[in-house]
């Protein structure tokens, strides 16, 4: 599944037009490296997002290609999450 489709899937970022900004302008890292919205994902890759103040790191469990909005975090573990002051 592509990198921007997930994260609006998953509801790490609520719309996929904003998932591909989002990760155009290099806010977006998959196992350490910069990703493109295009890019595919598998299951256990590790997905780092930059938030304004906050960084957020989470391991991909899932790839539905739609799911409920109570299930959506089902998709991602939580691995850590940082503020930045």
């Amino acid at each position: 599944m592509r990198l921007d489709k997930y994260l609006k899937v998953s509801r790490l970022i609520k719309r996929r037009t904003l998932a591909k900004e989002v990760a155009t302008n290099e806010r977006i890292l998959v196992n350490g490296n910069l990703a493109k919205p295009s890019k595919e994902l598998k299951i256990g890759d590790i997905i780092t997002i930059e938030f304004g103040t906050k960084t957020v790191e989470v391991r991909v469990v899932s790839l539905e290609v739609s799911i409920k909005k109570e299930d959506a975090t089902d998709m991602y573990e939580l691995v850590s999450e940082t503020k930045k002051y």
